[in-house]
């Protein structure tokens, strides 16, 4: 199967098993989401929306968590793992959303990224799910399924989105991000699939024998 063909196998195939594509973090706004993909930051969605009530009862705006205490942030999100490194992140882009932006979260990739804890793929999220601009946000999962199926040979996340981004048509970005991360989980998953079990992978690559050895990111 030519490139061509896999990428618009894969669109189709993504389109029918999920139409919907629900946000998997809880949030009511952007500055709730974008603490909830901080936290998400080695950390699974499910466990950050266990932890994510309890730490907006505390604060959910900038102005309020800028009051915390960083010990009680830390507490409340220790289950979510690394708490040293985004308690204090939390407080102190909070502290920056209300010196610098009003208390608001910026609709700017350069102000975005420039906060604590920010890094390019979390302000994807931001930018994508909280303000609808097109954006290819790329974590571990999908840059080895974008292996398995043959769309990109990229040795680190930054390369596989330029791939993905080159691939898919821009209006597509948004929705195929989360596409991509749910069939991840309910089909090819990093011990579910090796590369020669789920139907993508299987329908891209039907000659397929051997395990599909991944780059890391």
């Amino acid at each position: 199967m030519l490139k061509a063909d896999r990428v618009a196998f894969i669109q189709r195939r993504l389109d029918e098993l999920y139409p919907e594509q629900p946000i998997p973090l809880d949030h009511k706004d952007p500055y709730t989401l974008l603490v909830a993909v901080l936290l998400s930051a080695q950390c699974t969605d499910e466990r950050v929306n266990q932890v994510t009530p309890a730490l907006f009862a505390l604060a959910d705006n900038p102005f309020d968590m800028a009051q915390q205490d960083v010990d009680k942030i830390r507490e409340i999100i220790r289950p979510c793992g690394l708490s040293p490194q985004k308690s204090k992140a939390i407080k102190r882009l909070s502290e920056i959303l209300v010196e610098q932006h009003n208390g608001v979260v910026p609709q700017d990739w350069d102000a975005l990224e420039a906060l604590p804890g920010v890094g390019h793929k979390t302000a994807s999220v931001v930018m994508s799910q909280a303000f609808g601009v097109p954006a290819f946000p790329v974590d571990t999962h999908i840059h080895r399924l974008a292996q398995r199926w043959g769309l990109s040979s990229g040795k680190n996340v930054a390369q596989t989105e330029k791939d993905l981004k080159r691939l898919f048509a821009r209006d597509k970005w948004n929705s195929l991000h989360l596409q991509i991360i749910y069939y991840g989980r309910e089909f090819c998953s990093a011990r579910g699939c090796d590369g020669t079990v789920c139907e993508i992978c299987t329908t891209c690559y039907p000659e397929r024998k051997s395990p599909k050895k991944t780059k890391k990111a």
